[in-house]
């Protein structure tokens, strides 16, 4: 299997690299969301036989200030390379998010479901969704939450580093959802891409970690492993007032996806184990 990724740098990216190092990874020097045409017609230059997209724009609240920008990142860029991935016939593969939805109610979103963003994100990332359905070609978007690994800016090496500073740490514990290591998302799409170049179906899927957990408790979580003191004390969202409106509940029913590529939601906190292993935490 010949793969194209869209991402470098990125967590996903990270750990698709490590998974298959001989895949092409283009980064923005080469490939920049910026410029949608750019991309398909990296697309159609390759030889690859699948591609996945593991590249977005993923700063929250700077969307609600610049919607039009990350608008063509995380939805033009991903509908040209799945038009150009259709047009040559190979699969198309693409990470999507929970905040299409509202997260309205306590029980998780099945990929049916209806959607509802609240904020610039959630609809620049809905917008790509519909584009890359819409390219006709064979897909798999694929949403996901609360993404963490050694990579990059995630919830887990801020809290070590806070953690480190302080005593006490107010965190939101009314937001429920997944936390999703990197490495699992990667294993994920690499199943999956086989699967698809292999002739199975596509379509739109969820995969998150388990067990759903607020981000106070995955803060806790964080704070046993390390050995750190530091309490953290149980806040509202209402409490910590952020640019952009963050969903309630960001549950997924990932049912469809293990029934359909026999891969079942990661245990976050063996994932948090290994990733804090490598961060030597």
């Amino acid at each position: 299997m010949r793969l194209l990724v869209f991402g470098k740098t990125g967590q996903v990216a990270r750990e698709l690299q490590r998974l298959r190092p001989e895949a092409r990874f283009l980064g923005r020097d080469e490939a920049d969301l910026l410029d949608p045409a750019g991309c398909a017609a990296a697309v159609l230059a390759s030889d690859a036989d699948v591609v996945i997209n593991a590249a977005a724009w993923t700063a929250v609240d700077k969307a609600e200030a610049e919607e039009t920008a990350a608008t063509v990142v995380n939805g033009d860029a991903p509908a040209a390379m799945a038009r150009a991935a259709a047009n040559r016939g190979v699969p198309f593969l693409h990470v999507s998010t929970d905040y299409v939805f509202d997260g309205a109610g306590d029980r998780a979103f099945r990929p049916d479901d209806p959607t509802g963003p609240l904020g610039a994100y959630g609809r620049s990332k809905l917008a790509g969704e519909i584009g890359v359905r819409a390219a006709g070609g064979p897909h798999l978007i694929l949403r996901t939450s609360w993404v963490f690994s050694a990579h990059g800016a995630n919830f887990v090496k801020t809290m070590l580093r806070l953690g480190a500073e302080r005593d006490v740490l107010r965190v939101v514990a009314d937001q429920i959802g997944g936390p999703t290591p990197a490495a699992a998302i990667a294993e994920a799409l690499v199943t999956a891409a086989r699967a698809l170049q292999a002739g199975a179906a596509g379509g739109t899927h969820h995969f998150s970690g388990a067990p759903d957990a607020s981000w106070a408790d995955f803060a806790r979580a964080i704070m046993d492993r390390a050995g750190l003191a530091t309490r953290i004390e149980d806040i509202a969202t209402s409490e910590y007032p952020t640019p952009a409106r963050r969903p309630l509940n960001s549950r997924l029913d990932c049912a469809a996806f293990e029934a359909s590529f026999g891969v079942k939601r990661p245990d976050w906190r063996q994932g948090l184990y290994t990733v804090m292993t490598e961060l030597g935490a």
